[in-house]
């Protein structure tokens, strides 16, 4: 099957990087620029694209605004934010806006590749660099009282919920815990529906704002 992607970046230097790169694999093809976040908000209505690898600063819109309107609309696209401005600002705000990977442009094409393959798989990916300073941030705050969402799962969907903030794919899930892949995937989509989250990001964000994560751990 083949991941058709949609490129968001007000230069055009960069999306020709990129569709570079994705031109020479395969399972992986640009089926529209776009360079604005309106632009990509349109485009993503029209051409239905897997994935939108997202600018945040464009002309207009810019790519948080239009994740936040691409992640709430029909379109099933998931929206990598590809940014030079790693700040904790523009990360927390992409995930909250519905992100499901956080890269910065000074990664490798190829690791880029990656990402596009790992998010259009359901997971979520966010830039070594990021996770580091997201976990030290969580690091340095009190040991946090469990959400009042947390009672609605149960004890096998809480061990879930604590490898997913582990990092562990679906294929990892099932094998750690003994388990069909489709039964990890069920569980993962059963924490989905009861917490309330859009997709395994948020989930992350969830398990260690519950202290069910922790660097120490």
């Amino acid at each position: 099957m083949t991941i058709r992607v949609l490129l968001a970046d007000d230069q055009e230097l960069v999306r020709a990087g990129l569709r570079m790169v994705i031109d020479a694999t395969p399972d992986v093809e640009v089926v529209g620029e776009a360079a604005t976040g309106a632009e990509a908000v349109r485009l993503v209505r029209e051409l239905h694209p897997e994935v939108v690898v997202m600018d945040i600063r464009m002309p207009g819109m810019d790519g948080i605004e239009a994740t936040e309107m691409i992640t709430a609309g029909s379109a099933a696209a998931r929206v990598i934010i590809l940014t030079t401005y790693d700040t904790d600002a523009n990360v927390y705000a992409s995930l909250r806006a519905g992100a499901g990977g956080f890269l910065v442009k000074d990664m490798a094409l190829d690791d880029i590749l990656a990402a596009i393959h790992v998010v259009a798989a359901g997971d979520a990916l966010i830039a070594p660099g990021v996770t580091r300073r997201l976990i030290a941030e969580f690091a340095g705050r009190p040991e946090p009282a469990p959400p009042p969402e947390l009672g609605r799962i149960t004890p096998r969907e809480r061990e879930v919920l604590t490898l997913v903030g582990r990092g562990l794919s679906n294929a990892e899930l099932a094998a750690h815990l003994h388990i069909s892949p489709g039964t990890a995937k069920a569980h993962v989509a059963s924490l989905l529906a009861k917490l309330d989250a859009r997709d395994r990001v948020q989930l992350v964000i969830l398990a260690y704002e519950a202290g069910l994560v922790s660097p120490a751990r």
